[in-house]
């Protein structure tokens, strides 16, 4: 194959990644009409409407910002004038700035129950299309990583057989998707687990996979903007289980000592 893949429509060359985003976007959406008309939402259509509206408004401002702070050399002379700042963009950015979104208009709704859960697996098809709208890209997407001997080392069409990050990536979406299905067919998860594992797996493999890719750390910061709110997330979802450990074992003293 030739990176970057290109479709043929006559004389017009069709934008393979940009056409696979959308299908993504749509199929993602699909899937998740399905999924709320099979199982029970605790979430009225209004409430979900608004939450979808967070969502989106935080996941488009922390997908930018953290794709600015990837190169914080380039803030203040940026390549291509003021457009460099719009078209900077991360998917762990995305997550990161949605849940926050989510969580603020959940807050001002006074809804408690899970809004994730749903989207789980959604999200999980969705990202498996969009990556591999970066693979077909090639050196274009930026996604790509270093250079590697071992025999699945891909050419994007500089000559140099790289590490493919992507398919890396779509493997274990796969995985952690299939995980989390055979876990909750033995037995369900508690209220908005599902969504936090996915979370929890998918930054634990960000973290890691960043170390394979061409992006160094800014200087002083050991890691990289990405790795740095890997991270942060990952220690707010380790709070966040110790604190319902916390809460669980409170309601149970109570329960037996009230008794």
């Amino acid at each position: 194959m030739t990176y970057p893949l290109r479709l043929a429509l006559g004389p017009v060359i069709l934008p393979v990644h940009l056409l696979l985003e959308m299908l993504a976007y749509t199929i993602g959406y699909r899937l998740y009409q399905h999924l709320r008309a099979r199982f029970h939402d605790r979430i009225s259509d209004e409430h979900r409407l608004w939450i979808f509206v967070g969502c989106a408004a935080g996941a488009l401002l922390g997908s930018r910002v953290l794709g600015l702070l990837e190169h914080p050399a380039l803030l203040l002379h940026p390549p291509g004038g003021w457009p460099y700042y719009l078209t900077n963009k991360t998917i762990v950015g995305g997550l990161l700035g949605g849940l926050v979104g989510v969580e603020l208009t959940k807050k001002r709704l006074g809804v408690t129950a899970s809004s994730g859960d749903l989207m789980v697996f959604p999200i999980l098809l969705a990202m498996c299309i969009g990556r591999l709208g970066c693979h077909f890209s090639g050196l274009e997407d930026g996604t790509f990583g270093t250079a590697t001997s071992l025999p699945w080392g891909t050419n994007f069409g500089d000559g140099v057989a790289r590490h493919p990050t992507n398919l890396y990536e779509i493997t274990w979406l796969l995985l952690l998707g299939a995980a989390l299905w055979l876990t909750e067919r033995r037995q369900p998860l508690p209220d908005g687990w599902r969504f936090r594992w996915f979370m929890v797996g998918y930054l634990a493999f960000r973290l890691l996979v960043e170390f394979i890719k061409p992006t160094p750390a800014p200087s002083g910061w050991g890691l990289t903007a990405i790795q740095w709110a890997c991270v942060m997330g990952l220690g707010y979802y380790i709070w966040l289980w110790y604190y319902s450990s916390k809460q669980n074992k409170i309601r149970n003293n109570f329960i037996i000592h009230g008794n």
